[in-house]
């Protein structure tokens, strides 16, 4: 029984002698080893420590364990077998003695066990690779059984806590907790075991999530401060499908909450920025479809938000102006850059168009890839309102500039013409046949005289006779010559009683309103009704509505017709000069535009209401001043010229003017001097300065002019009398001159009888 138990045995069983040879083995360690039969391998192993054992050591040392105890149990290492590959095997063995007590042999029994050696090798790499795995998690981990013993505590859980794993790996009651609460207590990981309707109410910030539970919450105990931490819990499950543990993650999202904090008010900030800039705000897609816009927007279009939103912006663009606008976007996207305003229209819902400056860039995604673009809209609808404005204001200036050149070279011809006809006439009495046809020529002058004025109403500041004036006198006056001329028109006056007093020109006055007129009559040609009104204006500018309006007292005039009206096109150009919608022939176009010359000289504001078929109102605010002051009903001109026989000096750049003024004075009386320029005129002055009594001084002349000689001439002597004299006065450089001290002013081209009553007003005063 026993020899067959010994050969049939799965385990190998041996006799070795101490030197190191097999006495005996069975059939199962022969295979064990890869022999043919147990005499192959007593035959084939004469010494152990170097056929058998893969390492001579473990040979030595198992020697000497037998030595000491008798018998060795459960020893485990590498032999060699036939084909020179590696076994691991477990051996018992004793030493087996005579009665003598010398040892006969040495028995064991051996057991492959490399598969078993390769399973725990494998194991052990796993758990290995699984504690690696565990320790690179960026996330703070820990794993407890179902005990609550820690069985994992990784590397970013120690970063956090400060607690090393040795000195958290196997401790239980919840002292896991107290690196993060300072006390023990149940943490997220806890409720993985246990987790029911009461639970989930006490502690609603954890949600749950099939299996996992997660949280976001403040924990006040990380290292002494105060952390947000977000918790993922899962449990364990074995093969079989029980839970044998629980394993919980946590970051640290403290900076990111700081940080989404700041993003929130950044974004609230940006969005305050965005809702409360005039500019409109917009994001595009690649198709042109608005997927953000600004409150602004909806102001500029006049659509609601959810109108807006999607639309593509061809949708509210003219063709014109959406081609534009690709050509625009194109560029934009071609070249991945922002670009510089274009100017566009863009169609409100209403209908209206409304001028805007578009910039734009891309807009790109994560790779870079543009999707977009993004941009701001201004609104210039106004600013362009302006420059034209501007533009008709530098146009007026521009021609009044011109017409106020070509009036003083008219007025010098004019006051040629008039002084020769005025010496004719001393010679002439007034029974000569000749003398009505140079009164005729008198007549002419005064009538050319009054278009260079028309020509001067495009001047700014152009006023010579200011002086306080009652306009609705200075109305009925004008509306009663008008009216006798015109009897197919039906005029009406509403005119404001204690009508505040304004200072102006009355002859320019007198001009506006008669232009007014003939401008209404010639829109109703078939008759119709013409209405002036006044009024007293406390503030234009809370009348009108208008923030570019003066905000001080004005009187406010309106004449009104029911003619044809105007559309917004004529509107626009109304007051340019030479502008004219009459057929050739019937107007020269001036007439508006020295009105419009003349109020702007006077300080004053015009404006015109008007539409097709409805008429046309002109409205004017003049500034009133001197309230006070009695206005001026006018005085009577002088019949003949006064004489007398003082010593004048007579100073002008036109040579004839010269020699037919200068007649003219000696045939009154006069002793004269004269002077072709401002530097003889000083010389004359600085020779002969104590006989002249008088300098008639013309204001504009080459080299030095008038206003400088005056200030020579007052330098030399400040009693000096002079009176001014000119064809034009642009910006107001004889009134500045007059305010210096200068005696008087005469308008080119004058009669002898108005020349010699302001003489005899200065030098009697």
């Amino acid at each position: 029984m026993y020899r067959s138990f010994y050969e049939n045995a799965v385990e190998g069983f041996y006799q070795s002698s101490l030197e190191g040879r097999f006495l005996n083995v069975n059939p199962a360690f022969a295979r064990m080893l890869g022999y043919r039969d147990p005499y192959e391998i007593i035959d084939a192993v004469r010494d152990m420590a170097r056929d058998y054992y893969a390492d001579p050591e473990d040979r030595r040392v198992f020697l000497e364990a037998l030595a000491a105890e008798g018998a060795v149990s459960g020893v485990e290492y590498r032999v060699k077998k036939k084909d020179g590959t590696v076994i691991w095997v477990r051996s018992s063995a004793r030493i087996v003695r005579d009665e003598a007590g010398s040892v006969r042999f040495i028995e064991g029994v051996v057991e492959d066990i490399s598969a078993y050696r390769q399973v725990l090798s494998d194991l052990r790499e796993s758990e290995r690779r699984l504690t690696d795995i565990i320790n690179f998690l960026p996330d703070a981990t820990l794993v407890i059984d179902t005990a609550g013993r820690v069985i994992a505590w990784n590397k970013a859980i120690e970063e956090m806590t400060g607690v090393e794993a040795k000195d958290m790996i196997g401790k239980g009651d919840y002292e896991y907790a107290l690196p993060f609460y300072g006390r023990r207590r149940p943490i997220l990981i806890d409720f993985v075991f246990r987790w029911d309707a009461e639970i989930e109410k006490q502690y609603s910030f954890i949600r749950k999530e099939g299996h996992i539970l997660v949280t976001e919450t403040d924990v006040p105990y990380v290292r002494g401060r105060n952390r947000i931490l977000w918790g993922k819990a899962a449990p364990l499950f074995d093969s079989s499908g029980r839970i044998v543990g629980a394993i919980e993650s946590i970051r640290d999202v403290t900076d990111r909450r700081v940080m989404e904090e700041q993003l929130r008010k950044s974004e609230e900030k940006y969005r305050s920025i965005l809702e409360t800039m005039e500019e409109t705000y917009f994001e595009l897609d690649k198709a042109g479809r608005l997927t953000f816009f600004n409150d602004a927007a909806l102001t500029l279009t006049g659509y609601r938000r959810e109108e807006l939103s999607g639309i593509p912006y061809q949708q509210y663009t003219s063709p014109e102006t959406a081609r534009k606008l690709a050509l625009f976007f194109g560029e934009v996207f071609r070249s991945g850059k922002g670009q510089g305003i274009i100017e566009c229209e863009i169609i409100r819902k209403d209908g209206s168009t409304r001028h805007v400056q578009i910039t734009a860039a891309v807009i790109r995604d994560k790779k870079g890839e543009i999707i977009g673009f993004r941009g701001v809209a201004r609104d210039v609808t106004a600013h362009r309102r302006l420059e034209e404005q501007l533009l008709q204001a530098q146009k007026m200036e521009a021609i009044g500039t011109l017409a106020g050149g070509i009036a003083h070279d008219f007025n010098n011809l004019l006051m040629g013409i008039q002084g020769y006809v005025s010496l004719m006439k001393f010679d002439l009495p007034p029974t000569h046949p000749h003398y009505q046809r140079l009164q005729a020529i008198e007549d002419q002058i005064q009538s050319g005289a009054g278009l260079t004025r028309q020509l001067l109403g495009f001047a700014r500041g152009v006023r010579y006779e200011i002086r306080p004036t009652d306009m609705n006198a200075l109305i009925e006056k004008t509306a009663a010559i008008f009216g006798r001329t015109k009897r197919e028109i039906r005029i009406q006056l509403c005119l404001q009683e204690d009508l505040w007093t304004v200072e102006v020109d009355p002859g320019q006055m007198e001009q506006i309103l008669m232009n007014l007129f003939v401008n209404a009559w010639q829109a109703m040609p078939q008759g119709g009704d013409l209405t002036v009104s006044t009024a007293n204006c406390p503030s234009p500018r809370r009348e009108e509505e208008n923030p570019e309006m003066p905000d001080t007292p004005h009187i406010r005039i309106d004449v009104s017709d029911t003619g044809t009206g105007m559309d917004e096109k004529v509107k626009e150009r109304i007051f340019d000069p030479f502008f004219t919608t009459r057929p050739m022939g019937r107007g020269t176009g001036l007439g508006l535009s020295v009105v419009y010359g003349i109020v702007k000289g006077h300080n004053g504001r015009i404006r015109v209401g008007s539409e097709p078929g409805k008429g046309t109102t002109f409205t004017i605010y003049l500034p009133a001043t001197g309230f006070q002051t009695p206005p001026v009903k006018g005085t009577a001109a002088e019949e003949a010229p006064l004489g007398g026989d003082e010593t004048i000096l007579l100073v002008d750049d036109e040579a004839m003017n010269v020699e037919v003024t200068g007649e003219l004075l000696r045939s009154l009386g006069y002793r004269v001097f004269t002077a072709g320029s401002g530097q003889e005129a000083l010389a004359t002055y600085w020779e002969k300065g104590r006989q002249i009594d008088l300098v008639i001084l013309d204001m504009i002349m080459p080299g030095l002019s008038g206003g400088e000689t005056f200030d020579r001439l007052k330098e030399i002597d400040p009693a000096c009398r002079v009176l001014l004299a000119s064809g034009y006065d642009l910006d107001n450089n004889a009134q500045a001159i007059l305010a210096r001290g200068c005696r008087g002013f005469i308008q080119k081209p004058f009669r002898i009888v108005e020349l010699t009553k302001k003489i005899r007003q200065i030098l009697d005063s």
